[in-house]
């Protein structure tokens, strides 16, 4: 397939590579051009826009940080919007809100274009191994179109029906407990480290027995270390990420009180100048405050 390729963050530039060994033509961009540098000595071509991007390609990607950077790339005549030819398919893998999801999959329908909405659960090692998890939904032959690809970039896809939005919930979602575990694990962790009891030792002990699973493993054993970098997932998209739950929350009349504590928390995480650390750097606060 021909394929465009727009965001060449920590996880764009881990998920490319998949694609390319695969024997896909892929055209990329990236607002900082020298990111694509790697990509291209493997056989990618790097493009001046969007637009140029999405031109001729079957199904282009945008893996990008907010809502904001989603809507620079998609719209305007350098966009994706005005450059995808007919019955191709823009695929969304960003965490972004759902009124800007509906807007997308409503302006690709008017240009004949497809739209699905793939968001993605897993650090970059996951993507450069072709390991991650996707929530997807968009119309059934979109889906089935895009099936080839993300099974070259994931280990399994769950659909969740045509409507676009329904994935970007289920995206927000996912990541308001990722941001809970944290902030239960620092503070867990905090408790233990003060009373003198061995962190590694009791994170065995819980993911051996009631807690077996690798939110709790991964971001635990970062979290009992300390260690906050490199970064996976960055402190300041978790509060991005925070804002867009709360704000869904909004426009379904929902209450999500713990989101309103995550986001004061993540907010002096920030303020404090935490928020290009790791995610689980949110721990600290807790470690901080027991001092």
């Amino acid at each position: 397939m021909n394929i465009g390729f727009i965001g060449l963050g920590s996880m764009g530039a881990a998920i490319v590579p998949n694609l390319l060994i695969a024997g896909h033509a892929v055209k990329v961009w990236n607002r900082t051009a020298s990111k694509a540098e790697a990509l291209v000595e493997k056989g990618a071509i790097l493009t001046a826009t969007p637009g140029e991007a999405a031109r001729d390609a079957d199904v282009v990607f945008t893996m990008v940080a907010d809502d904001k950077a989603l809507e620079g790339v998609t719209f305007g005549g350098d966009g994706i919007l005005a450059n995808l030819k007919k019955g191709g398919i823009h695929v969304s893998m960003s965490t972004v809100g759902v009124a800007l999801v509906e807007r997308l999959g409503i302006q690709h329908a008017a240009a004949h274009q497809g739209f699905v909405a793939a968001p993605v659960f897993g650090r970059p090692a996951a993507a450069a191994a072709g390991q991650l998890f996707i929530a997807a939904a968009g119309a059934p032959e979109a889906l089935d179109a895009v099936a080839p690809l993300f099974g070259l970039i994931s280990q399994k896809v769950f659909a969740f029906g045509d409507n676009p939005v329904s994935a970007a919930l289920v995206k927000l979602a996912g990541n308001f407990m990722i941001v809970s575990v944290t902030e239960q694990l620092g503070e867990a962790m905090a408790l233990l480290g003060k009373g003198g009891v061995d962190k590694a030792a009791f994170l065995d002990f819980m993911t051996s027995t009631l807690f077996n699973s690798l939110i709790y493993k991964n971001y635990g054993a970062l979290i009992a270390s300390q260690t906050f970098e490199p970064v996976g997932f960055a402190a300041v998209l978790g509060a991005k990420d925070v804002g867009l739950v709360k704000a869904a929350a909004d426009g379904l009349n929902v209450p999500l009180p713990l989101a309103d504590l995550l986001s004061d928390r993540l907010a002096r995480l920030v303020a404090e100048g935490g928020g290009n650390l790791d995610l689980t750097a949110l721990s600290k606060l807790s470690v901080d405050d027991a001092k």
